[in-house]
């Protein structure tokens, strides 16, 4: 079994290393809304919904600063075979509060920030800094 949201993240950590611009993933809604949150907290440029014939694609567009990744780093953190939950009090900041986690509450995908101010735990999806 794979793990779509690790070959996500993995995907956009192979493209910045070799400096693409773009990624090219098949689409799912979690996927999107994981990138959207990446979006809205400046680590990519851009997210678009494309399709390739019938199949349909999320295509990132990757962000640099004088040719310097904007994501310095990303981890997995709850895993199909290891799920890990963290109340509000737990949540902790990343990287001293340059990075973030994406948590999934019942309210849905948020940062870790985010979470905190609306007094929710729940499911520590990634880790971004």
């Amino acid at each position: 079994m794979t793990d779509p949201i690790t070959d996500m993240l993995n995907q956009i950590r192979n493209a910045e290393a070799v400096a693409k611009t773009e990624v090219l993933l098949p689409y799912s809604k979690i996927k999107n809304e994981i990138a959207s949150l990446l979006l809205r907290e400046g680590f990519i440029s851009d997210v678009k919904k494309a399709t390739k014939g019938r199949i349909k694609a999320l295509k990132i567009t990757l962000k640099y600063n004088n040719e310097v990744p904007a994501i310095a780093g990303m981890k997995r953190v709850s895993k199909p075979g290891q799920r890990i939950y963290e109340s509000v009090h737990e949540i902790r900041r990343v990287h001293g509060g340059f990075g973030m986690s994406i948590v999934s509450t019942s309210k849905g995908l948020m940062t870790n920030k985010e979470a905190r101010k609306q007094k929710l735990g729940g499911e520590i999806i990634c880790q971004v800094w």
